[in-house]
């Protein structure tokens, strides 16, 4: 044990010390201690402790419990409305669906319970009275800058294939190499892919296009059971694209248009409603490979034309995958979604519907009902966005009325 000291929540803190109080061995773990170890502010504190759940349920009557996982042996306890789960010491039973353990048994050893998880870096607990409990390396690995597997790299991708895509998406996410057998194991076993649901591979590239720097993540041998569709010869200039892309989970689907842009619009579709991704991620990326960059600057004209089609988030996301594909013209597209971000501030009128005009005031100006309308609406914006008539109620019916004449 380490007299390494890290700062814990105060409902952390709480629970711990109340295990402890009565007898039991306790310790945050994981994530938690991870990230409090690069200096990162954790998402969660999940705890694991020798107490069986039984027991914590009773230690904790006095708030409350949420009985989430009796069969894993945890139980979650809601302080100050937020949840914090807190597991039995436990070691697996076999992986025969290669996903999820068959039976799990509790344990009084903390060393067995670390043995059974992932990766060095996430095999780590921590308490103050205890101190850091690192029995597989993971303080030198993160010190080292290495993303390893806890014992043997095969036990572990046999046990549950998405720890392949995990191994990628941790290497990613904190741009750390991957140790020598933990990678040629998940390469090795990357065909075990096939017995993971499409969700939760979804749920894992979208992390993994979010990492700062994903390129060189994305190995070939892994994605082509992932993304079958996608010619492992187009990787290469993918990468690049999407790592000179904005990062964040907010961006991730400008960074599947550049991943999928081989495939074209119909290719985009059928990849990502395999992956069963939803019907709102399936059209922004669709939109994204499908649209292709203006050849002309026309700065105001082509800001309005793609204002007309799209709202201003996907103009900017536009613009960022153009910049990326094309870096050459990078300050022509930086200042085509600054024309188009300032259009928008204006109010300015790019759609048929912020005319100052509509159906009704045509037909009350004489026009007739019916598909014609359209047509003339349509024209009249065109005049508007190119700046040879103001978007004035006057001057568009006075056009209008000469347009229907004609």
């Amino acid at each position: 044990m380490s007299g390494l000291k890290i700062t814990l929540p105060a409902p952390c803190a709480f629970i711990l010390s109340r295990l402890h109080e009565n007898g039991f061995e306790a310790y945050a773990v994981g994530g938690c201690v991870r990230d409090s170890l690069l200096h990162k502010t954790p998402h969660d504190w999940d705890i694991t402790t020798a107490a069986k759940p039984e027991k914590i349920i009773e230690l904790f009557s006095d708030i409350p419990v949420l009985e989430t996982g009796l069969k894993h042996g945890t139980v979650t306890l809601l302080i100050d409305h937020e949840p914090y789960e807190v597991t039995t010491f436990r070691v697996d039973g076999d992986y025969t669906d290669g996903r999820h353990p068959d039976s799990v048994a509790f344990t009084t050893d903390i060393r067995d319970d670390l043995a059974r998880r992932d990766l060095t870096i996430n095999a780590m607990a921590y308490s103050a009275e205890e101190g850091l409990c690192d029995p597989f390396g993971g303080q030198e690995d993160l010190a080292r800058g290495v993303v390893r597997a806890v014992g043997e790299p095969l036990r572990r991708f046999e046990e549950d294939a998405l720890r392949i895509l995990r191994l990628y998406r941790f290497a990613a996410r904190f741009g750390f190499v991957i140790d020598e057998a933990t990678e040629a194991a998940a390469k090795q076993l990357a065909a075990h892919l096939d017995c993971v649901s499409v969700e939760r591979i979804e749920e894992e590239l979208n992390k993994l296009l979010s990492a700062p720097k994903p390129g060189a993540y994305l190995e070939p041998e892994v994605l082509a059971f992932v993304l079958p569709e996608l010619p492992p010869d187009d990787l290469s200039e993918a990468r690049e694209i999407i790592d000179a892309l904005p990062a964040g989970a907010e961006e991730v689907t400008t960074r599947w248009a550049a991943l999928l842009l081989p495939l074209g619009e119909d290719g985009t579709r059928k990849a990502l409603k395999r992956l069963k991704c939803s019907n709102a991620v399936i059209d922004g990326v669709s939109t994204l490979v499908k649209e292709k960059a203006p050849r002309t600057p026309a700065l105001s004209l082509q800001a309005k034309r793609l204002l007309g089609k799209y709202d201003l988030h996907t103009v900017q996301q536009l613009t960022a995958l153009w910049s990326a594909l094309q870096p050459e013209r990078k300050d022509e597209f930086t200042a085509l979604q600054k024309e188009a971000e300032t259009l928008t501030a204006q109010s300015a009128c790019c759609r048929v519907s912020q005319l100052a005009v509509n159906g009704r005031d045509l037909m009350a100006a004489g026009a007739a009902p019916g598909p014609g309308l359209r047509r003339v609406l349509e024209a009249l914006l065109e005049e508007v966005i190119t700046g040879r008539l103001p978007n004035e109620k006057t001057e568009l019916l006075a056009f209008a009325a000469g347009f229907s004449a004609s």
